[in-house]
C-alpha cells in the first residue's frame, strides 16, 4: 500500500481558540445595550461633565431618527440655561496646513492653564459612499489623552464648509458639559466659511507659506471673514519664507474695509511642531475677546448667530420635510423620466414638484 502524501501547502489543524467573552457577559452587554438612559439621566451625567453622556448625546442629536431627535431637543433645551458661558473658537485652513497639529498644540497650551478644552473636529464625507474616517483623535493622540480635553470627530455629511449640521448643539452641549473652550475645526477651506462663522466667535485662518498660498489668500471671502491669519509651520528652513508670508498678508489686510467691531485683524506666525507662537497667539484672542465684549459687539455678534442658526434650521427643516413627503417622492421620479427624454425642462419640472406643496 502506499502512504498518502500531504502536500507541502498543507496546513496543519490550528488550535481552538477559547472565547474571549462569556455568554453572560455577552448577554448583559446586549441588555445594557437595548436599554436606554432618560433624557433626565443625560442632563444630571451631563451637567456633572460626563464624558461619555456627552458623547452619547451629541451622537443622538447627529441621529436622523424622529425618537432620537425628539429626546435630543429634550436634553438640549435643559441644557441651554447653563450654556453659554465659553470662547467659540474656529479654525480653518487648506487641507495639509497643519490644522490638527496646530490645535493639539493650542489645546494642550490651554490645559496647561487649566482650561477645559472641547474640540468638535469636523471630518470630509465621501461624495461617493457618503462615509468619513474619522480620525482626528489619532491625530491628536497627546491631546486625546488629556483629562481636561475632549474631542468629538464629526462627518461634514452635506454641510457648506466642512462644518456639520449640528455641531451648533453639540457646542452648547458642551459648554453646559463646563468646557470654557471650544474649537471648532472645518475640513478645509470649501465653497463657504459662513457656517463656522457663524456660530464661533473668533475665527483663526491658518496658512501656508513658500506655497503659492500667499497669492490665493489675498482673494476676498474667507480673508474678510478672518478674525487673524496664523502663518504655520514657520519652523526650519521655511522660518524666512513665513515672514515674508506675514508681510505680503499684513499689507493686503490693509486693503480691505474695517470690521465692524473696529478690529483689525493681525497677521502671527507659528510652528505648532515646535510649540512656537501659541502663547502669542493666545493673548491675541484674549485681547479680541476683552475688547469685543466692551464694545458690545460680541453678545450681539452671538444675537446674529442665533438670527442665523433659526433660518438656517427652518430651511434644512422645509428641505427635509419636502423630500420626505410621498407625493413628492412620486412626482419627483416622473418629472426625472420627462426631464432625461427631453419633454421637459428642470425649471418646469421644479415648478411643478413645488407647486404641490402649496
Amino acid at each position: 500500500m502506499t502512504k498518502d502524501l500531504k502536500s507541502n501547502l498543507s496546513e496543519k489543524e490550528g488550535v481552538s481558540q477559547p472565547e474571549t467573552t462569556s455568554k453572560s457577559s455577552a448577554h448583559k452587554i446586549k441588555l445594557s445595550r437595548r436599554k436606554q438612559a432618560s433624557p433626565d439621566t443625560f442632563i444630571q451625567k451631563i451637567l456633572k461633565g460626563d464624558i461619555t453622556f456627552l458623547s452619547r448625546a451629541i451622537t443622538l442629536i447627529e441621529s436622523t431618527n424622529a425618537k432620537h431627535q425628539e429626546k435630543a431637543n429634550t436634553i438640549l433645551n435643559a441644557c441651554i440655561p447653563y450654556a453659554n458661558k465659553s470662547i467659540r473658537i474656529g479654525i480653518t485652513g487648506v487641507p495639509g496646513v497643519g490644522k490638527s497639529t496646530f490645535i493639539e498644540a493650542f489645546g494642550k497650551y490651554l490645559t496647561g492653564l487649566g482650561k477645559k478644552v472641547a474640540v468638535l473636529a469636523v471630518d470630509p464625507s465621501s461624495s461617493v459612499n457618503k462615509g468619513s474616517i474619522l480620525g482626528d483623535k489619532t491625530r491628536m493622540e497627546e491631546l486625546v489623552t488629556d483629562k481636561n480635553a475632549f474631542i468629538r470627530p464629526s462627518p461634514s455629511g452635506t454641510s457648506l464648509g466642512g462644518v456639520a449640521q449640528k455641531t451648533k448643539e453639540s457646542i452648547l452641549l458642551c459648554e453646559a458639559a463646563g468646557f470654557d473652550t471650544i474649537i471648532v475645526e472645518t475640513v478645509g477651506v470649501g465653497q463657504s466659511e459662513t457656517a463656522v462663522h457663524a456660530m464661533v466667535d473668533f475665527f483663526l485662518l491658518l496658512k501656508l507659506s513658500g506655497a503659492g498660498d500667499e497669492l490665493q489668500g489675498i482673494k476676498r471671502g474667507i480673508i474678510e471673514m478672518a478674525d487673524a491669519i496664523v502663518i504655520n509651520k514657520a519652523d526650519g528652513d521655511n522660518i524666512k519664507n513665513a515672514k515674508i508670508a506675514k508681510g505680503e498678508f499684513n499689507r493686503a489686510l490693509h486693503l480691505y474695509p474695517p470690521k465692524e467691531n473696529g478690529w483689525q485683524p493681525k497677521v502671527m506666525i507659528s510652528s505648532a511642531l515646535n510649540n512656537t507662537g501659541i502663547e502669542n497667539i493666545y493673548a491675541m484672542i484674549n485681547d479680541y475677546i476683552k475688547i469685543t465684549k466692551e464694545s458690545g459687539n460680541f453678545a450681539k455678534r452671538r444675537d446674529n448667530q442665533n438670527k442665523h442658526w433659526l433660518f438656517t434650521t427652518i430651511n434644512n427643516q422645509l428641505k427635509k420635510r419636502f423630500y420626505d413627503n410621498p407625493k413628492i417622492q412620486e412626482l419627483l421620479k416622473l418629472e426625472l423620466e420627462k426631464i432625461a427624454n427631453g419633454k421637459t425642462t428642470p425649471f418646469y419640472a421644479a415648478n411643478n414638484l413645488l407647486n404641490i406643496t402649496n
